[in-house]
């Protein structure tokens, strides 16, 4: 397994000791895995620790997907991750970025549900 591999499975399945180790070692936080997806996009969901070491990594946290344009954000609000939300805004994700089918992540949270989303997120568009 090639070190973007490595360090994508480890994000995926949220193993944050490994996924500092594979930083540490100059894995590159942006690269893509054999899928064509990076790091922060495959993270586990919910796995504050990932996302912070990613982030604070360099992590672009808009990078869309290429089959369905969603971002990390979109993915965190969709499943309702406040927390996820909160550090990906802090590393300054886009929120009014559109996925392919003209959906904004506040938009995917209100689909799901998730009014804590929803609400942090139009509470942070107006403070914009």
């Amino acid at each position: 397994m090639i070190r973007e591999d490595e360090l994508a499975s480890a994000a995926a399945t949220g193993n944050a000791e490994c996924v500092g180790i594979l930083l540490r070692d100059g894995v590159d936080v942006n690269a893509v895995n054999y899928f064509g997806r990076t790091p922060l996009q495959v993270m586990m969901m919910g796995s504050t620790a990932v996302s912070q070491l990613l982030l604070e990594r360099g992590a672009n946290p808009n990078v869309p997907d290429r089959k369905t344009g969603t971002t990390p954000l979109h993915d965190a609000a969709r499943e309702g991750f406040l927390d996820t939300v909160e550090m990906l805004i802090k590393f300054n994700a886009d929120t009014n970025a559109r996925d392919h089918r003209d959906c904004r992540p506040i938009d995917l949270a209100r689909e799901n549900g998730h009014r804590d989303v929803v609400a942090f997120l139009e509470s942070f568009r107006l403070q914009q």
